[in-house]
């Protein structure tokens, strides 16, 4: 993907990182699903290459998990001793109790983020819960994204990408102000790309994906949506696996760029780690998208406390 350096250059040169304490070490556990596991692949190589972080990473998380399974999971957990819904091995008690955190985080399953009336009361109740056992740790906001413009759930929600956007935003800012929490804006960091990209960026093509053949795929220059020829375990043949919501290679450097530029307080610009499938030209994009996302997100708590 060629990217124009007018483009990186114009819109991302006054963009300065917020004057935070940076902390060398982090305990971070993510309360959520498949859209913070897919930091756990970008974060804890982005960390590891500066050698003034260090780096503890644990996840509470089940796919496509929203705030309410989590209560419900804890729920039953705390009923049933031998209930393990975290990997088979954890409940959330014991997750929250294994190490002293720094950091908590909490997200809404994507397909409820954009309904303000998915968040309560469950948010509350996990925030009581971190608050009981994780006394000493941050609570913080993981903003997801808006899915692939080409998404067909957004046809079926009768809304577009820009409008499950603002949705979102709406609702965990509110959620935000009313505790006083950070956000770290990994969906703004999206939006940053797509604006960046301009007329580059490319939801799907072809539009019709019936047409492609194996071993063919569907090509995306956002950083949503994923495509793969898989086989059917029963009937051999293969089928094109269509995946317009999580992030991509590139989103998921994205996604850790922005994790580490707002847990670490360091500038993202700076960390020489880069993926090797995506190229120096990319990352420079991606590491300036990050960069302006924490700069310019409001935050309801400006400080670590």
């Amino acid at each position: 993907m060629k990217i124009s350096k007018k483009i990186i250059v114009s819109l991302f040169a006054a963009a300065v990182l917020p004057l935070w304490a940076a902390p060398k070490e982090l305990k971070v556990l993510t309360i959520g699903n498949s859209f913070s596991a897919s930091m756990f692949r970008t974060f804890p190589a982005i960390a590891a290459a500066d050698p003034e972080c260090k780096l503890v990473l644990a996840g509470a998380n089940i796919g496509g998990c929203s705030l309410e399974r989590h209560w419900n999971e804890h729920l039953k957990a705390e009923k049933d001793p031998n209930y393990r819904p975290y990997a088979k091995k954890y409940t959330l008690r014991q997750l929250l109790t294994k190490e002293k955190w720094d950091v908590v985080t909490i997200q809404q399953a994507s397909r409820e983020s954009w309904r303000a009336s998915s968040f309560a009361p469950y948010a509350e109740n996990l925030i009581g819960l971190i608050r009981e056992l994780a006394p000493g740790a941050e609570i913080v906001i993981q903003q997801t994204w808006s899915y692939n413009a080409a998404a067909p759930s957004l046809a079926k929600w009768k809304i577009d990408a820009p409008a499950m956007y603002k949705k979102l935003t709406e609702n965990y800012t509110s959620l935000a102000k009313q505790h006083d929490f950070r956000v770290i804006p990994t969906g703004y960091a999206v939006e940053l790309f797509r604006k960046a990209m301009g007329e580059k960026l490319v939801a799907v093509t072809p539009a019709d994906t019936s047409k492609i053949a194996e071993p063919d795929l569907p090509r995306t220059t956002d950083v949503a949506g994923n495509f793969s020829w898989r086989k059917n375990a029963k009937t051999g043949k293969k089928a094109l696996v269509k995946d317009f919501h999580h992030l991509n290679a590139r989103g998921q450097y994205l996604q850790g760029l922005v994790w580490y530029a707002l847990l670490f307080g360091k500038d993202p610009e700076k960390n020489a780690y880069v993926p090797k499938n995506i190229s120096a030209e990319e990352a420079a994009l991606l590491k300036q998208c990050a960069k302006k996302a924490v700069a310019e997100f409001p935050q309801a708590a400006p400080k670590v406390k």
